[in-house]
């Protein structure tokens, strides 16, 4: 039989859609699954605030019935304009080891494109670069993030086939936490600290922090990301969205911001514990016991050995200057006290050397690679 693609119109197969990707990866211990409740304000496109600029649809594959694959097509108008060009994504890409399958969920995001005027293709990207990225083409034995998509050996080959070539690559590093911070770290920290008139500040209070800097770190991200691959500036709503989202769950111990001496935000870093095991135990729901795994990743005093490091980002005029010392002299310690053994950096553009140089202190394992893969369809 055929393949056969079938928009997604309703909630049910809505759902469908998101579910695909646990049940294609249920048995595989690397793979962690998207928390199902997320997934759902993104898709939703009176939820998720990059609808503002977005167009999207996402399309089921079926053969003989069954399900056997998924992919989203995308439009970021407000990346194509800020990069100029006129760019369809697929993103969300999952499908079973069969050549027509991915095929036919390619030449669909193709041919959607086209007739929205689009001439190239890439992806997986999603809507924005706050969405998961990159296709796994190294690393396939490694425990995935929170923040990052998990997909077989075998996707690589089939884009390929397409005739996909490599638009651009990131690396994740194991960072591990040392059991002292090295002496020339903390002399730079503390030199930093004083020819700039540098101040750390911490919170306890997720409201407090969202109050007097929740639109500061935002405005700070897009500072300080604007000229890394295909990246849109947050629109408003979407700093309030995020705001809201993230600030209040955080473990502020793990969150450092740097301010001058006028207060005004020059850094910021944001990590906290993996959920990786917690989101595999709970199957990427919170009902009816998910909700157990994930307050127990985040808050009880045995957690996982290993910490996602977010976010982080330094105002432009800083940046190549030691701030990141200043950061991480101040987390390391908290590390070193809630028992993480390594930190996962997460995606880092390949050739971003401003962000590699700041782990050149710490014993590090680069064990993952991402791609985004691009060809033209005008």
């Amino acid at each position: 039989m055929a393949v056969t693609i079938k928009k997604v119109t309703t909630r049910r197969e809505l759902k469908r859609f998101i579910r695909f990707n646990y049940e294609l990866y249920k048995r595989n211990p690397y793979s962690v699954p998207d928390l199902y409740d997320d997934m759902l304000n993104t898709f939703n496109r009176k939820k998720n605030a990059a609808f503002e600029f977005c167009d999207a649809d996402y399309f089921l594959a079926y053969r003989d019935g069954r399900l056997v694959g998924r992919v989203a097509a995308i439009i970021n108008h407000r990346a194509n304009r800020t990069w100029n060009k006129q760019e369809v994504r697929f993103g969300w890409i999952d499908f079973t080891d069969d050549d027509e399958v991915s095929e036919a969920l390619i030449r669909t995001v193709e041919q959607w494109g086209r007739e929205r005027g689009m001439t190239r293709i890439t992806g997986p990207l999603g809507f924005t670069d706050m969405d998961a990225e990159g296709m796994l083409v190294e690393g396939f034995d490694q425990l995935g993030t929170m923040a990052t998509l998990y997909n077989y050996p075998y996707y690589p080959r089939h884009i390929e086939r397409l005739g996909f070539v490599k638009d651009v690559d990131w690396v994740e590093y194991k960072i591990f936490v040392p059991d002292a911070i090295p002496e020339k770290y903390r002399r730079i920290a503390d030199l930093i600290r004083r020819k700039y008139e540098l101040k750390i500040k911490k919170y306890t209070s997720g409201r407090k922090i969202a109050r007097d800097y929740g639109q500061a770190i935002f405005e700070l991200i897009n500072e300080a990301y604007t000229p890394l691959y295909g990246y849109s500036a947050l629109t408003q709503r979407q700093i309030d969205q995020y705001v809201r989202m993230y600030l209040p769950i955080l473990d502020l111990r793990m969150v450092t911001l740097v301010t001058d001496r006028d207060d005004r935000l020059v850094a910021v870093g944001i990590s906290m514990p993996s959920l990786s095991e917690a989101l595999q135990k709970s199957h990427g729901r919170l009902l009816p016991f998910g909700w157990y795994h994930l307050l127990k990743a985040l808050f009880f005093k045995r957690r996982a050995r290993m910490l996602d490091l977010l976010l982080v980002a330094v105002k432009p005029e800083y940046q190549n200057k030691g701030v990141n010392a200043l950061l991480f002299a101040d987390l390391i310690p908290v590390y070193q006290q809630l028992g993480f053994e390594y930190a996962e950096s997460n995606l880092e553009l390949e050739l971003n050397g401003k962000v590699q140089a700041q782990w050149e202190y710490f014993r590090t394992e680069q064990h993952k690679r991402r791609r985004a893969f691009t060809k033209e369809i005008g």
